[in-house]
């Protein structure tokens, strides 16, 4: 079933609900790959109905030019899911801009202690405010049960989590392992976008990030961090935006290590005019 209004949704939602139905929740902006579709599976596990939204929001793009080449296949999207899920089983939601902000495209602001901060958030403004706006939309109309999200997006897996807190959603949000090709790169819309070369050229994002793990056994965080932007600088086809460790609770930047503590290591670089991120836990 494939819907176009949230008011038909609400509808369809009020049936399950009436049901006693469970539902998973895979919120996405399109040009699907196999790392929604893991998504996908891991919701169809422990619910009884599917619910997929497919829209390319606009208020967390800080980018106009970003937001104008992000790939839209819906099409495409439509069919990939029916190849994979029983169309009994799945709601597919294909709002318009309109149907989600009406006459006004504008983001309210959001509050999440912090995480928004950092990394992303320090290099995107407003990027998690329009996160915020459109899952909070989404959230109430599709009321889940569960609700999916990859850790390739990992400060936005901890942010929605923090979203749903101070909302008082009775949401379970469940993250899932990074979906990754056979060589290694992050799975991501956006890599439709490389040439063929680059996609080879890309995997040095995830050697970098392994070559940061090892070193960072025997080293400290700075000696880390130094080592990952030498192999950036002496990399002629990548551009490094910024590598980062992070404590993983609270994704605060560390200068230091503690016993006990987790740490994961962020990475945004660009080749070929796209933003590709990716990260990795430390220890």
């Amino acid at each position: 079933m494939v819907l176009q209004t949230h008011k038909e949704l609400s509808s369809q939602i009020e049936s399950l609900k009436n049901e006693s139905l469970r539902i998973g929740f895979v919120p996405t902006m399109g040009a699907l790959h196999a790392g929604h579709i893991s998504l996908m599976q891991e919701a169809m596990k422990s619910n009884d109905v599917l619910v997929v939204s497919i829209f390319v929001n606009p208020t967390q793009f800080d980018n106009a030019s970003d937001l104008s080449k992000y790939p839209r296949t819906v099409d495409n999207d439509i069919d990939l899911i029916y190849k994979h899920f029983d169309k009994s089983k799945v709601i597919i939601y294909t709002p318009h801009v309109e149907d989600i902000y009406g006459n006004s495209t504008v983001a309210k602001s959001y509050k999440y202690d912090g995480l928004e901060q950092v990394m992303e958030g320090a290099n995107r403004p407003g990027h998690f405010d329009g996160v915020g706006t459109i899952l909070e939309f989404l959230f109430q109309k599709v009321q889940p049960d569960h609700a999916y999200f990859g850790e390739k997006d990992f400060q936005q897996l901890q942010i929605v989590k923090k979203l749903v807190e101070k909302l008082h959603l009775p949401i379970q949000i469940i993250g899932c392992p990074i979906k990754r090709e056979m060589n290694g790169l992050a799975m991501s819309s956006r890599n439709e976008r490389l040439s063929p070369k680059a996609r080879k050229e890309a995997i040095f994002i995830i050697q970098s990030l392994e070559k940061a793990k090892e070193h960072f056994k025997n080293h400290s965080i700075n000696d880390t961090v130094e080592m990952v932007q030498k192999l950036y600088t002496e990399n002629k086809n990548l551009e490094l935006e910024y590598f980062t460790i992070a404590s993983e609770e609270t994704l605060v930047p560390v200068k230091r290590k503690y016993h006990k503590h987790t740490y994961r290591a962020f990475i945004v670089a660009h080749l070929e005019g796209v933003r590709l991120i990716d990260n990795m836990r430390l220890s």
